[in-house]
């Protein structure tokens, strides 16, 4: 896999550029495409710029809203339900965090429910700023037109992977930043390999017949999903955790598969945590200071590599792409520069 670096910030000015000369305002075209870079400095490439295209493709044909009027159907001091009517799902979860983190100065937990929404990208690109401000923050989504995702012990796709995302203050060692999906792979992780014409890393797709199979192009057949998280032995697990990413999104939002959506779109469940309205930020670290030391402490495995706490990966991988530049793969630049030379945006040179 060839890729160059670029700068984060020409990156994020670029991407921008594009998404408001498609029809985005100035504010949400910043936002989605400092998040977008953001996932793409911590790594999660299938998730980041790669979804610039796509988000310019649904802009053009009138299905992301560009309109800045999404409905507040319920605002209470600790609660909020919003009717994003398919604005971008990266700028509405902004939005929310954004108001959330403001409740948590007079209530300590804070649920907003977002439905409707148009795609919320890399969940995990939310949580530093949630941790940074002291919060715990909590974030599941789910695509209520996607079923990619069989029950456990059935052949017929129900579901969607259903993400789940936290970020928890963690002391001067660092936060604990969690993003996975309740089903065995993500959706765009087998697009991608299927683009690029290799197999899966694991068995994770059952075919219409029931048998397992890590080839990306199984997904296209009629019937065929993506196992839950924990595959045949222990799927149930993955399969209970995907409904209730479900209740908590669609389910606590109002609107999901029974109303047969045709959007691309989410449901949002996002809920921000602020510690002194318990035991306090500082035993909250000194708690977890304490747990992730322990776990860092523990012998390796075979020759596996010391032992490392969710999220620490990507913000080193952060700060040694902020220093250094932006990784792209090669066909996420180069899909990228062709939307700038359709419409003469100068593109970002590599460094």
């Amino acid at each position: 896999m060839n890729e160059q670096r670029f700068s984060s910030r020409e990156l994020t000015e670029t991407a921008s550029l594009l998404l408001q000369h498609a029809g985005m305002n100035d504010d949400q075209a910043d936002v989605v495409a400092e998040v977008l870079v953001e996932a793409d400095l911590m790594g999660h490439t299938t998730h980041g710029l790669n979804l610039l295209s796509p988000y310019l493709t649904e802009l053009r044909e009138g299905r992301m809203n560009v309109r800045d009027d999404y409905e507040t159907v319920v605002d209470t001091p600790s609660t909020a339900v919003w009717d994003g009517r398919y604005i971008s799902g990266v700028y509405l979860t902004q939005q929310a965090i954004d108001a959330a983190l403001a409740k948590t100065s007079s209530v300590p937990v804070v649920t907003y429910t977002i439905r409707r929404a148009h795609h919320i990208a890399c969940l995990a690109a939310y949580m530093p700023r949630i941790v940074e401000a002291g919060r715990i923050g909590i974030l599941y989504a789910s695509d209520p037109r996607a079923e990619m995702v069989a029950p456990f012990g059935g052949l017929t796709p129900v579901y969607s992977p259903n993400p789940i995302a936290a970020g928890i203050p963690g002391g001067p060692e660092g936060p604990i930043i969690v993003d996975v999906s309740t089903s065995a792979t993500a959706g765009g992780t087998v697009g991608r390999a299927k683009k690029r014409g290799v197999s899966l890393a694991g068995e994770w797709l059952l075919t219409a017949e029931g048998s397992v199979t890590d080839d990306p192009n199984a997904l296209d057949g009629e019937g065929s999903s993506i196992l839950p998280l924990g595959g045949l032995d222990t799927g149930y697990k993955g399969y209970a955790l995907g409904l209730i990413v479900e209740a908590l999104t669609s389910g606590l939002a109002g609107f999901g598969r029974k109303d047969e959506p045709t959007n691309w779109g989410t449901s949002i469940f996002l809920q921000i945590i602020d510690p002194e309205g318990f035991s306090g930020r500082a035993g909250l670290e000194a708690e977890m200071s304490h747990l992730t030391d322990a776990c860092r402490s523990s012998k390796p495995r075979g020759n596996a590599t010391p032992v490392r706490i969710p999220g620490d990966r990507a913000l080193a991988l952060k700060a040694e792409q902020l220093e250094h530049g932006v990784a792209l793969p090669e066909e996420i630049a180069a899909a990228m520069e062709e939307e700038c030379n359709r419409r003469e945006i100068p593109f970002p040179r590599a460094l």
